[in-house]
């Protein structure tokens, strides 16, 4: 029995020599780490937000009908240069039966009244001839007269205007649509034989056309709340339009919104600005658009890249190579960054090899 302990024990000795042995073995084998370095270069640092948004028409107006009625005719398509005055559409009034009634009845009423008012007034011409009426009462019947042939008149030319849409005495037909701004039709939302309805004070009525005028050209957007309080008027934003595979557009910021709104449980506020036009490029309503607005800029300073930055509490520091693989620490001032570079105010040279992290 004791035999057999002894023999057991030295096995066991014997694996953790053996053990120990391999350890020191691959720990001999193993590389020593070697840090790598980087120094300090002088760049630009431009700290911005990017509003998101869309390229839209400053003015755009929507275009509609003053009849109901059906589509007759369309003379513009999307695209077209139109000026004001120019002839967008006609309708075919269908009249409101109801109201073409009422209207004819008034015309009846109106011209029945007339017609006496008319013999009223022949039989006033032979009395006062004889001397039975004074001029005074004579110039009633005449006024009388004058006022219900106005009234068979305006009868009249209600009823025309419902039929037709046009009185007798009117220069332009309210069944046709003109232009009332010179721009670019953008969209035509009817087709020849729509249904339209007229505008009115209960009804905003079809539209037949948008026109806006493309050569004013606005950026409007959204900012986050935490960057609005940084942004002003006047401030120069770069836009990236993603249809427009070029350099930046340039605008210039003209309003920011006095009120945020709720925007997926985050408060933005919107903002518009106006777009600095290209020659060599034109731009179509609706195109989206990022905006970098810059914040703040430092031009041609020394900077380091901020993730070899390291923090002892409240101070700032690098490790700085003095020898092959040593390194001392060296508090260093930091100013502007753009999330990627910082700044370096005070405690480098462009020459120190900093130990990269």
């Amino acid at each position: 029995m004791k035999k057999v302990l002894f023999f057991a024990t030295l096995i066991g000795i014997g694996f953790l020599f053996l053990g120990t042995a391999a350890f020191l073995y691959q720990k001999s084998q193993e590389k020593p780490v070697v840090f790598e370095t980087v120094t300090p270069f002088v760049t630009t640092i431009v700290k911005k937000t990017v509003a998101t948004g869309k390229i839209t028409p400053r003015r755009e107006v929507e275009i509609k009908t003053q009849v109901p009625g059906v589509v007759e005719n369309i003379f513009v398509e999307a695209g077209q240069l139109v000026n004001k005055g120019d002839l967008l559409a006609k309708i075919e009034i269908i009249p409101d039966q109801e109201r073409l009634n009422a209207a004819e009845s008034q015309y009846e009423a109106a011209r029945i009244n007339f017609e006496n008012s008319e013999r009223e007034l022949v039989r006033q011409k032979k009395l006062i001839k004889d001397g039975l009426v004074s001029e005074i009462e004579y110039t009633r019947f005449v006024l009388d007269r004058d006022l219900r042939r106005e009234a068979l008149r305006g009868a009249e030319n209600n009823v025309a205007l419902i039929k037709e849409g046009a009185s007798k005495n009117a220069d332009k037909v309210s069944n046709v649509v003109w232009a009332t701004v010179t721009g670019t039709v953008l969209d035509v939302p009817v087709k020849e034989g729509t249904f339209v309805t007229e505008t009115n004070t209960f009804n905003a009525g079809t539209t037949i056309a948008i026109i806006a005028d493309m050569t004013d050209m606005i950026f409007e957007g959204k900012v986050d709340e935490s960057e609005v309080g940084k942004i002003r008027e006047g401030m120069e934003l770069l836009l990236n339009i993603g249809a427009v595979e070029t350099e930046p557009f340039t605008a210039v910021l003209e309003y920011i919104s006095p009120k945020g709104v709720d925007d997926q449980g985050t408060i933005k506020f919107e903002l518009r600005a106006a777009l600095l036009l290209r020659d060599d490029l034109s731009l179509r309503a609706g195109y989206s658009a990022n905006a970098d607005i810059v914040l703040d800029r430092r031009d041609d300073v020394l900077a380091i890249n901020e993730a070899n930055l390291q923090f002892d509490e409240q101070q700032t520091f690098v490790e700085i190579e003095t020898g092959p693989q040593e390194f001392e620490r060296r508090d260093i001032a930091t100013g502007l960054s753009d999330g990627i570079n910082i700044e370096v105010v005070s405690g480098l040279q462009d020459s120190d090899a900093i130990k990269k992290l």
